[in-house]
């Protein structure tokens, strides 16, 4: 089945730990339970957010620095 991850809170939502970085994942990558898939900077407190599935990212909906407000759609996931 397909899944959806959303955000656990209102912040702004980074897909690597610095600029120069590469994302934690990309369309296409194979994640693991427990698997950090972004950031969530809120109130200056950097946030992991991990997958609570395994499976295929399928879909990244959100762009690096954009706001995200909670609820909103990250990524979905084909899971296995």
């Amino acid at each position: 089945g397909m899944v959806t991850v959303e955000a656990p809170m209102v912040g702004t939502f980074y897909r690597a730990s610095s600029p120069a970085a590469e994302p934690y994942v990309q369309e296409g990558d194979l994640v693991k339970e427990g698997q950090i898939l972004c950031i969530i900077e809120a109130m200056k407190l950097m946030n992991e957010i991990t997958s609570e599935y395994e499976g295929e990212i399928v879909s990244v909906y959100v762009e690096n620095g954009k706001p995200v407000q909670y609820g909103e759609r990250l990524f979905a996931i084909k899971t296995r």
